[in-house]
């Protein structure tokens, strides 16, 4: 009999975590097919319209997918959650690239990357604003999130557009209601406007080798270097953030390195909970979180 009970239980826990997923081709560029996967809880009604995290992935720009094995837990997980996860593939320039995206990477080409990322992301965001209906997206309520590189398209694509995109117009009908960066950095903190300031979740590492903490030149290049760039990291924006009276939550971690882009797991309570309160329920909170690198 217990064996039986146990059973139910089981059964009983996978229906309620189960999620569906389908995958669909939102552009097609360069020879490149980039397809999005779209996350659904199996309970949505038919008449249900979901919030959204639209998520890309890390990776330099020049490794990683759309189901690398977290980005994918994270949109099971988000699924379960009251949401609609869509994690999306993005040209990888600097796939086999000689001077990958590090400090013999001429800063002009970078320029160029994340422009280019930074549309792909657009016209993912595009793609699902124009089938929101069967996609059973709430339109005014998308979560622009990502890691790494991934992060550094979702804050300049939310903060930055007007500098990266060059026909605007294409693009009106895509709002961000927040962003959700994980060790990501801006290209000039002063984009950051009362204007277009969302609610923003952000984790970074103070030691971060890759992409600075504070203001300082990305991959800390020296000024010799072609790579060398100055970009405003995650202490620089939730400053800004708070100075602009602006929903943040700042989750920082003394002696870490890059390794904060990973998915907080454990934190995503925290996290969903933030933009319950401030994307869906538009109260201003501002939360600082000081942690130790656990040696």
């Amino acid at each position: 009999m217990k064996y039986c009970i146990y059973a139910l239980l089981l059964l009983f826990t996978v229906t309620i975590n189960a999620q569906s997923k389908e995958t669909y081709t939102y552009a097609i560029k360069d020879g490149d097919t980039l397809k999005l996967d779209v996350y659904k809880p199996n309970n949505i009604k038919p008449t249900d319209s979901l919030p959204v995290l639209l998520w890309i992935h890390g990776g330099g720009f020049e490794i990683g997918s759309r189901d690398n094995e977290p980005d994918r837990k994270l949109c099971e997980y988000i699924a379960n959650k009251g949401y609609i996860g869509v994690s999306i593939s993005y040209r990888l320039l600097r796939k086999n690239g000689e001077t990958h995206f590090g400090c013999n990477c001429d800063n002009d080409l970078k320029l160029n990357v994340f422009k280019e990322a930074i549309t792909d992301y657009f016209d993912a965001a595009n793609f699902i604003v124009h089938n929101s209906k069967s996609l059973q997206i709430d339109t005014t309520k998308i979560i622009a999130g990502g890691s790494s590189a991934g992060a550094e398209v979702v804050l300049n694509a939310a903060y930055m557009r007007e500098y990266f995109i060059e026909n605007l117009q294409s693009y009106e009908d895509v709002k961000f209601a927040g962003v959700f960066s994980l060790a990501g950095a801006l290209i000039n903190v002063n984009y950051l406007t009362k204007q277009n300031a969302l609610p923003t979740v952000l984790f970074h590492g103070t030691d971060d080798n890759l992409v600075p903490f504070a203001t300082a030149p990305h991959h800390y290049c020296e000024t010799s270097k072609p790579g060398y760039i100055i970009l405003d990291g995650s202490s620089v924006i939730a400053k800004k953030l708070s100075d602009l009276e602006t929903p943040y939550f700042f989750y920082m971690v003394k002696g870490a390195k890059h390794e904060i882009s990973s998915v907080p797991f454990k934190e995503l309570e925290s996290v969903l909970d933030f933009f319950k309160r401030t994307v869906l329920d538009d109260v201003i909170i501002q939360t600082k979180i000081i942690k130790q690198k656990q040696q």
